[in-house]
């Protein structure tokens, strides 16, 4: 009898990208130190790792790797070439010493039931979300987007800023799904305009895709997408074709599905595996356009994205 497969929560389908498996561990990847298993990060790119030891910026460091200043291992890189410990890498003939984060950071899924925020402060002294986690023993937590008072389902936290944002900044354009219950009955020519765009206070939206789930009476359910998380989106798109949104869950984040088993209140660790597919399936870092004030204060950032 075939042994069980383990549940994940990456989704699953003939239209869903799959989660890579996971991959067998080269030195540089894991190592058993005490009868423990370490898992290192995916190796950085070579211009990244470089600036980040302070070499240049990544623009200069991508056209002296182009101009051939830079060699790895005795041959000339590459742009985009991934580097780990055990590559010697020389910028104008001079061997440099780089540093690599060993770990993979930590990815935590929390079921938010409604009736919690997703803040670490709150003046009316409503539970917060952050009282439900375990402790980490250096760090904090970082909420990967947020979810409405009234709102429930699918909450990420990681303890890792790089990883948050490319999760939540707006040019990722991460996918965010919905189950949404409204109150009265939507019309074809209000579920074309909720596909087509919407007009809000903030600006035009519309869902990416959306699907009739069904109901009985005035409660009908649908599932929804978008890849923004303004705030209230959701709500306020039904409310701006004359529908009310009676109970809203988020059903998965980017390829992340809230898992069957996991009830609300309750968390899980994603296993080392689970977010090495992770970081595989999302977008490339990008390098921003424009200078921006950097902070690793995402409660306060991203402050928009409540409810998406």
């Amino acid at each position: 009898m075939n042994a069980q497969r383990k549940a994940t929560p990456f989704r699953t389908g003939p239209k869903a990208a799959p989660a890579p498996s996971a991959p067998r561990k080269s030195p540089a990847q894991g190592r058993r130190s005490r009868g423990e298993e370490v898992v290192f990060a995916d190796p950085p790119k070579l211009h990244k790792a470089l600036a980040d030891a302070g070499h240049g910026s990544r623009r200069e460091l991508e056209e002296w790797i182009l101009a051939g200043r830079v060699n790895v291992n005795g041959e000339p890189a590459h742009v985009g070439q991934r580097v780990g410990p055990d590559d010697k890498i020389r910028l104008n003939g001079k061997l440099v010493q780089l540093k690599f984060s060993d770990r993979l950071p930590r990815v935590l899924m929390y079921h938010k039931p409604e009736g919690e925020i997703v803040s670490k402060d709150d003046p009316e002294g409503r539970p917060s979300v952050f009282s439900k986690l375990p402790r980490l023993k250096s760090g904090r937590w970082i909420s990967i987007g947020r979810l409405d008072f009234n709102s429930c389902g699918l909450l990420l936290f990681t303890n890792d800023g790089g990883l948050a944002n490319r999760m939540m900044h707006p040019r990722y354009e991460i996918e965010r799904e919905y189950a949404v219950r409204v109150l009265g009955e939507a019309t074809t020519e209000m579920l074309a305009q909720l596909r087509t765009g919407v007009q809000l206070e903030d600006g035009p939206a519309h869902f990416t895709r959306m699907l009739d789930s069904g109901g009985e009476g005035a409660n009908h359910w649908y599932r929804v997408a978008l890849s923004e998380g303004r705030n209230r989106e959701v709500r306020r798109m039904f409310e701006a074709v004359g529908l009310t949104v009676s109970r809203l869950m988020r059903v998965r984040y980017g390829p992340v599905n809230l898992p069957p088993r996991l009830k609300r209140g309750q968390c899980r660790d994603l296993e080392p595996e689970e977010v090495q597919a992770l970081l595989k399936l999302l977008p490339p870092e990008q390098r921003q356009v424009s200078p921006q004030p950097q902070t690793d204060d995402f409660d306060d950032e991203f402050d928009e994205e409540s409810d998406a």
